[in-house]
């Protein structure tokens, strides 16, 4: 469980043994969402140390620091994207960080938050914005996007078999109307998926939900060169670990740690390395850890999470 009477965050337990805090260490929370995996680190960390507090979300910048107050190590809690950590931790001294936690996707706090518009169990305004000062909505994407991107999208990102139908219904019904609120948007997913195919599986309206949200956030934009620039500041031994919640997400996350592992460029054969890119790091989890089936029977939110560990060498 997660300390003082947090939510427990998804994989709690498991991040928490992966980034083997170090007190007196810096450690980044890169998404920080409710603040369950942030209150994991300074209760590891105890009066010393740094926590670096990352989130879009001001509305959970103002409760993630009123929730972490009891907490006695150092805390600076920033309003800005993770993918901007070069530029965050130099503008505030920070050289090296000892680990850093990453949990993509949308945050409990946000899903239960009705009137931002993630949730496709709660009627709300379509908005699917992690910052709220940012410009495109959901609603701007399903009644803006010509009926080709949105079938992209919605194929791409949501990985969604019926996504030309769902964008056919998508622009008939737009056609009439403009499209504002999630229920009238679940409703339209459902009509366009057939009964056979939505009677086992998620929720009918998951996949779309997903892929809009991830095209309002742009989820997945320079995802790989973050990756990158969090292992760039990890000090020796120090860990980054990331959770997934879709196959794209951990694909790439995958491929960058891959990557750190074994960058070397050169073509088979040759007798050594002449491209002269080292390792500087090692994958802990060859293959992702998963939830266990308590946690999964427990928070469905959990039950397509991923994680994996590298560490810096």
């Amino acid at each position: 469980m997660s300390p003082g009477g947090f939510h427990s965050p998804v994989l709690f337990g498991e991040v928490m043994a992966g980034l083997a805090v170090r007190p007196g260490g810096v450690y980044v929370d890169g998404t920080l969402g409710g603040g369950g995996h942030a209150a994991g680190i300074c209760g590891a960390l105890g009066g010393s140390g740094l926590l670096l507090g990352i989130d879009r979300d001001m509305d959970a910048i103002r409760a993630a620091g009123a929730a972490l107050e009891g907490f006695g190590c150092e805390k600076l809690l920033v309003r800005g994207n993770f993918g901007d950590i070069a530029r965050i931790a130099a503008e505030n001294g920070i050289e090296g960080i000892d680990g850093a936690a990453l949990d993509l996707g949308v945050s409990s706090f946000q899903l239960d938050s009705p009137e931002r518009g993630f949730s496709y169990m709660r009627d709300a305004p379509l908005d699917m914005r992690m910052d709220a000062s940012s410009g495109l909505t959901a609603g701007d994407v399903v009644n803006g996007y010509g009926r080709d991107e949105l079938t992209r999208i919605i194929r791409e990102y949501g990985e969604e078999r019926w996504a030309s139908r769902i964008s056919g219904f998508i622009a008939s019904r737009r056609a009439e109307r403009p499209i504002e609120r999630t229920g009238e948007l679940v409703d339209i997913i459902k009509a366009a998926i057939p009964a056979s195919a939505r009677r086992e599986g998620p929720h009918p309206a998951k996949r779309t939900f997903q892929a809009i949200r991830i095209e309002v956030n742009d989820e997945l934009g320079g995802l790989a060169e973050a990756i990158d620039a969090f292992v760039d500041l990890l000090k020796s031994g120090g860990r980054l670990c990331v959770i997934s919640f879709h196959s794209l997400e951990d694909r790439i996350v995958k491929e960058r740690f891959a990557r750190r592992e074994s960058p070397c460029v050169c073509p088979k054969g040759l007798p050594e390395c002449a491209c002269g890119r080292l390792q500087d790091g090692r994958r802990l989890t060859r293959k992702p850890i998963r939830p266990s089936k308590e946690e999964s029977e427990g928070n469905p939110r959990s039950r397509s999470a991923k994680l994996r560990v590298l560490e810096k060498l």
